[in-house]
């Protein structure tokens, strides 16, 4: 078991070419330096287009619905949500022909039995399309990316009436097709999927659906980000809209916890440490790598989702995913779910001309960094413990090497019990355990894998080892 001294030597090494090193940090910590960004995740954020943004949200809204219950209506028509469904696999295929067919493009498509909000058997079609991992023992190891296509009105089951959908959630599949065109141009070490889901207006059908897949395949899902309602609304004279900010939504307490699981969790005060809430803490370390936080960032907000409302990664939750939301800083719900209509001198109706693209492609810039950082990390380190038989103000924390072969070192992480945030970092070199001097009752750990250019893995808080 080795001691402060035995590893103060590789850690002062490690810790000299954290600052020499090209990419950012996941969830980046006070105490070290920042590194410069990757050059590959630069260029692909510089190729983010707020005009073929602009132009993805308005093919879409040309379908005049989405509705679900439309799938019904023959793609041929050029209405309607097949129409759509075809338009989105199309754009997929494009950008892989781009990139000499690096992309395996997809449907997952199903029928869906009666249930709330589908009086009938309803055909549903999820498009997806997949950037295999570039490393064979990495490949397998996936990142998701996701916003539904479908769209509504008033009515929540008019399948023929306008319903344009352009910021819910038009913005979230253009954030997700638009990843998928910038970031197949170039290779990572895991798989990226691009996804585009339909039925969530009806309830979530369509991401459960994928999920489910997912978990009976086998998919090695390390994170889902789903863009839901990311289209900045710029309603004319509103000055409450926060056009530097996205939400940034999260779940602390794991779905599928078992019954002894969240006994431990309450015991060590583990509330706010799910893989879900280190994924979105994540997505704020690479974001100030790669975005001035004074021009955006996200703002990383501690519920699953919006006040008693859901979203499609919650689908991805239920199967044991780590999975979030990101969502515009404030909704106008004029432009949610209505009629296209003015009435005493307001316009309602979800409409292109209230979103803004400029604000959506930073939130697409925010999702391909994270995307791109991940896929270019070593796995996380398994089995992540600390040693507890013993009662001591040192802890020590032991783990499983990072599997893959990417990982050089590791970081040992730690914050007040009280901070949102790592705070502190003890960089070790390439071994299994660590002994930090601090009391294992006064803060809360996790354990990163780092390679040898600084990419770095998702954060893994440790359970106890008697």
């Amino acid at each position: 078991m080795p001691k402060m001294k035995m590893f103060l030597a590789g850690a002062i090494g490690l810790w000299l070419t954290l600052s020499a090193a090209t990419v950012p940090a996941c969830g980046q910590v006070d105490n070290i330096p920042v590194p410069p960004p990757d050059p590959q995740i630069v260029e692909a954020l510089k190729a983010v287009s707020a005009q073929r943004i602009q132009q993805t949200i308005e093919k879409l809204v040309s379908f005049e619905t989405r509705h679900t219950l439309s799938s019904d209506v023959p793609a041929s028509s050029g209405k309607g949500i097949n129409a759509a469904a075809e338009w989105i696999r199309s754009e997929f295929e494009a950008y892989s022909k781009a990139c000499g067919g690096c992309l395996e493009v997809k449907t997952d498509e199903f029928t869906q039995d009666p249930a709330s909000r589908i009086p009938k058997p309803t055909k549903l079609t999820n498009v997806y399309a997949i950037l295999r991992g570039s490393d064979p023992a990495n490949a397998s190891r996936m990142f998701l990316v996701t916003g539904h296509y479908d769209s509504r009105n008033t009515e929540t089951n008019d399948a023929t009436g306008a319903s344009p959908g352009a910021n819910d959630d038009g913005s979230g599949t253009a954030v997700s097709l638009e990843c998928a065109r910038v970031l197949s141009q170039h290779r990572f070490p895991a798989t990226i999927v691009f996804v585009a889901v339909a039925g969530e207006e009806q309830g979530l059908y369509g991401s459960a659906h994928i999920a489910k897949m997912a978990k009976a395949q086998g998919w090695d899902l390390e994170a889902v980000l789903n863009n839901d309602i990311v289209g900045g609304d710029r309603t004319p004279g509103s000055t409450t809209q926060d056009r530097r900010t996205v939400r940034v939504f999260s779940e602390g307490i794991p779905a599928t916890a078992s019954e002894a699981e969240l006994k431990l969790i309450r015991a060590l005060g583990g509330e706010n440490d799910g893989a879900s809430r280190q994924l979105a803490r994540c997505i704020a370390g690479v974001s100030k790598a790669y975005l001035p936080a004074k021009e955006f960032h996200p703002l990383v907000v501690f519920r699953r989702d919006r006040y008693l409302r859901g979203g499609d990664h919650i689908s991805f939750n239920e199967q044991g995913f780590a999975a979030v939301r990101f969502t515009e800083y404030r909704e106008n719900y004029d432009h949610q779910h209505q009629n296209v209509r003015t009435e005493n001198g307001v316009e309602y109706g979800d409409l292109p001309k209230f979103v803004d693209y400029d604000y959506t492609a930073n939130v697409a810039r925010v999702n391909a960094a994270t995307l791109a950082s991940l896929a270019s990390a070593p796995a996380p380190p398994a089995k992540v413990r600390v040693l507890t038989k013993a009662l001591q103000n040192d802890s020590t924390l032991v783990w499983e090497a990072s599997p893959g072969g990417l990982a050089t070192g590791y970081l040992v992480l730690w914050r007040d019990t009280g901070a949102p945030d790592w705070e502190h970092a003890q960089a070790v070199a390439n071994v299994t355990q660590a002994t930090v001097p601090m009391s294992k009752d006064n803060v809360v750990f996790a354990v990163q894998a780092m390679d040898a250019k600084g990419h770095r893995s998702l954060p893994v808080t440790p359970a106890p080892e008697r």
